[in-house]
């Protein structure tokens, strides 16, 4: 497969050469150079591929092709499967939201119960732990490396909001970025590089009703939706995790000024979510996120 990738690349190349403009046109000779040279690099990347499908491999996608995010602001919802949510009698304000975002048909949670699927959003590991517990690790974290790269990260919770749903309070570094959801920027310009979102346990759906958890996003956060939209910002609205069903399938939405709305079945989980954070927010990935691609076909 290789020598006739080459083969490929170099005859289309010989005949380009030989199709070229003779010495002395020189506004010609330019506009030909750029031509072949544009074209010499698409033959390469068809070569390319070509040759990564017979071995086999599917090339990652680039963290070049992720754009950078003024801000990024993840809300994250309790126990719900997907088709519980992307339903638009159930959750009308969600799916207006999935209309007007990357709406992920085959995105999952990485474990159960809840905590584990918070930390693997925020450190890029599970930390090995399969409970609701109470824990203290000093650990990188995605405030962590923002805080290395000069940027800020806040956790705004909502008053009620347990230790187990607010990762930012098991990590001995990262406590005091801790915010009220009280406290919430209504000058969207002046928020941190990255927010979590953490309701209570009414508005996360997870004592309280989906058209409750539904009815809220609409209240808090659709003044920030229609900014993000206007905007280079990126709104990431997800779950920690399904209501136990197998597979633990959740919904994932995606939307911001440079997010181009559909559907999109590629799978994806926690880890991409983190490691798309960090593309979007230009830092290094964190933890079990360095193995992932970012999520690069949503951009406009």
């Amino acid at each position: 497969p290789f020598v006739l990738a080459r083969r490929t690349e170099k005859t289309a190349s010989r005949a380009l050469e030989l199709s070229g403009p003779r010495a002395g046109q020189d506004d010609r000779g330019r506009q030909w150079r750029r031509s072949y040279n544009r074209t010499m690099r698409w033959i390469g990347f068809i070569a390319g591929a070509a040759l990564a499908v017979v071995l086999g491999v599917v090339p990652h996608t680039r963290a070049e092709t992720v754009p950078r995010a003024d801000h990024v602001v993840v809300v994250i919802l309790e126990n719900h499967a997907y088709a519980q949510i992307m339903d638009a009698k159930k959750a009308p304000y969600i799916h207006a939201l999935a209309a007007q975002g990357a709406t992920f048909t085959q995105s999952y949670a990485v474990a159960h119960p809840s905590e584990p699927n918070y930390f693997a959003l925020f450190a890029g590991s599970t930390e090995g732990i399969t409970d609701d517990g109470t824990y203290s690790f000093d650990k990188p974290t995605l405030a962590g490396a923002l805080a290395a790269a000069g940027k800020t990260f806040a956790g705004y919770a909502e008053r009620g909001s347990p230790r187990k749903h607010n990762p930012w309070e098991s990590f001995a570094d990262e406590r005091g970025t801790g915010r009220d959801f009280a406290a919430f920027p209504t000058d969207f310009a002046s928020l941190p590089a990255v927010s979590f979102v953490i309701p209570d346990l009414d508005h996360d759906m997870h004592d309280g009703s989906v058209a409750e958890g539904d009815s809220w996003l609409r209240r808090a956060l659709d003044p920030y939706v229609q900014w993000a939209l206007a905007h280079d910002d990126v709104l990431i609205l997800t779950f920690d995790e399904n209501d136990g069903r197998a597979g633990n399938r959740i919904p994932t939405i995606i939307l911001g000024g440079q997010v181009k709305p559909g559907a999109y079945d590629e799978r994806i989980d926690h880890y991409t979510g983190l490691r798309t954070i960090a593309a979007l927010a230009g830092i290094a990935p964190v933890g079990e996120s360095a193995r992932r691609a970012p999520i690069g076909d949503i951009w406009r």
